[in-house]
């Protein structure tokens, strides 16, 4: 029998919280439906509206803002790989060069030559 009190108690108790909560959540009719009403072009807004526009504001230069880095990143990595790649093939044909051109009496690098 106590579990069924524990369990009516609970669910009236549940109840009781969620009606207080309706309360603090939820608008009235008459302020939802004044809220959406169409207004004049001259009229000032509520700060309602001028608080939902700003939100959209805020929320769309926040998109827009990754958007354009994401973009900024991505060309930044593709030109980071193109540059890697160009320098590769230059250093791949100085090499080939230097391959080639090599005459066997010197040092094939100036920079390998031993100073005494």
């Amino acid at each position: 029998m106590t579990w069924k009190q524990a369990l009516l108690l609970s669910c009236f108790s549940a109840v009781v919280l969620l009606s207080n909560a309706k309360q603090k959540i939820f608008m009235q009719e008459s302020d939802a439906s004044n809220f959406l009403k169409r207004r004049g072009k001259r009229s000032p807004k509520s700060r309602d509206e001028v608080n939902a526009e700003n939100r959209q504001k805020l929320r769309a230069d926040e998109l827009r803002r990754e958007y354009y880095e994401e973009q900024r990143n991505e060309f930044e990595n593709f030109v980071e790989e193109q540059n890697d790649e160009q320098e590769e093939r230059s250093r791949e044909a100085v090499e080939q060069w230097r391959q080639w051109h090599y005459d066997g009496l010197h040092p094939s690098y100036l920079y390998n030559r031993h100073h005494i």
